[in-house]
């Protein structure tokens, strides 16, 4: 199989369903933000080198998290939030991507004396911005919101109702993230029945810094809709020496009900959730008809981007077109918006896009041959 040019992965339409926004800054206004506030924890002043910092980062989830602890310390005002929402839809933008669902912990902002309401107003305001900045290119794109409470705080609760409470004005949903190991979700059992009350969406991070258990509890006790990371319950599947696969309960029930996995293969390599890329169940979960999206996770810390995390796919296992399409429709109709516009997306979007690189793509052969006669 001819292996797919970046650009031409870069044009294609793009979901993501699973990105922090502290994770995912330029490192340029990284730089910006510590000069203008006199901030001296960045580890660099250099954007470049800044970059090599923080994509040399491997290690547990927990140290891969502290890494963002001088980001963190940047984002405690609004407009350094605003920036650095209007900077990310017009980013994501860029990379192709026409649906996104941004994640942010409101409570690790507060340290400069916002409330969470007006941390969220801030990161709201700043997608708003960038959203409309990247039509003036010509690439439209939707980013909304997700709430993130963290599992080793006490918070949930508050953070649940705030998500509530914005709904309409572009959060689609709660999160729940953090140290999986010792902070079980069912913590936060409270926070999540609300959400489930209030008819409202719920994803929890789960499955990948620890295994089954967390993920049976984020489904059967939490009543997650997504499961944010989920790697793990390759745990749960047994694949013999043939190729063939056996479900165990946990795993048949995943993939019975729909339930997406917000895989993010980069991110899942540099936690030790995976050896390598190469042994990434990914493509068993594919296979086997698991509703899989592909995801950046943190794109500062990985150094990715929806368009390396797609290429470094199809290099190690072969994906063209058509697979990637696959990804794509899966992750929109996992999307936390209404039904009639995911189809919208779609049908007007998604499919049309990948039909038109197709038309390329047989064009360009044409006339390769051509040339060779």
């Amino acid at each position: 199989m001819t292996r797919l040019a970046r650009d031409t992965i870069r044009r294609m339409p793009k979901v993501l369903l699973h990105d922090h926004l502290d994770g995912g800054l330029r490192p340029s206004t990284l730089v910006d933000l510590a000069a203008e506030t006199g901030h001296q924890g960045l580890p660099a002043t250099d954007p470049d080198r800044l970059q090599e910092w923080f994509s040399a980062a491997h290690g547990s989830q927990e140290e891969l998290l502290a890494r963002l602890d001088p980001v963190l310390d940047l984002l405690q005002t609004a407009p350094a939030l605003v920036r650095v929402a209007t900077e990310c839809a017009q980013d994501l933008a860029a990379d192709g991507v026409v649906y996104a669902e941004v994640k942010i912990a409101p409570e690790q902002h507060t340290r400069g004396g916002l409330t969470r309401e007006q941390v969220v107003d801030a990161v709201l305001e700043g997608l708003r911005v960038g959203t409309a900045k990247a039509r003036l290119f010509g690439r439209d794109i939707r980013v909304r919101l997700l709430l993130t409470a963290l599992r080793q705080a006490a918070d949930s609760q508050e953070i649940a109702e705030l998500a509530v409470r914005c709904r309409d004005a572009g959060v689609v949903g709660f999160d729940i993230a953090g140290p999986e190991a010792g902070y079980p979700p069912t913590r936060h059992l409270g926070a999540c029945d609300h959400i489930r009350r209030e008819n409202f969406n719920l994803t929890l991070h789960a499955g990948e810094g620890f295994g089954l258990s967390s993920i049976w509890e984020a489904i059967q006790w939490c009543g997650a809709d997504r499961l944010g990371q989920g790697v793990r319950i390759i745990d749960d599947v047994a694949v013999a020496e043939d190729g063939t696969s056996k479900l165990g309960r946990l795993a048949a029930y995943v993939r019975d009900k729909r339930i997406p996995l917000e895989l993010c293969p980069t991110a899942n390599v540099n936690t030790g959730a995976v050896p390598a890329l190469a042994e990434h169940p990914v493509e068993v979960l594919r296979r086997l008809r698991f509703r899989v999206t592909v995801n950046t996770d943190n794109r500062l810390l990985h150094g990715t981007s929806m368009t390396e995390e797609f290429a470094r796919l199809g290099e190690e296992f072969g994906y063209g077109t058509e697979t990637l399409r696959w990804f794509t429709v899966n992750a929109m109709k996992s999307a936390f918006i209404p039904h009639d516009e995911r189809l919208e997306l779609i049908d007007r979007v998604i499919k049309p896009g990948f039909a038109r690189l197709r038309a390329e793509s047989a064009g360009a052969a044409f006339f390769r041959q051509e040339d060779a006669w």
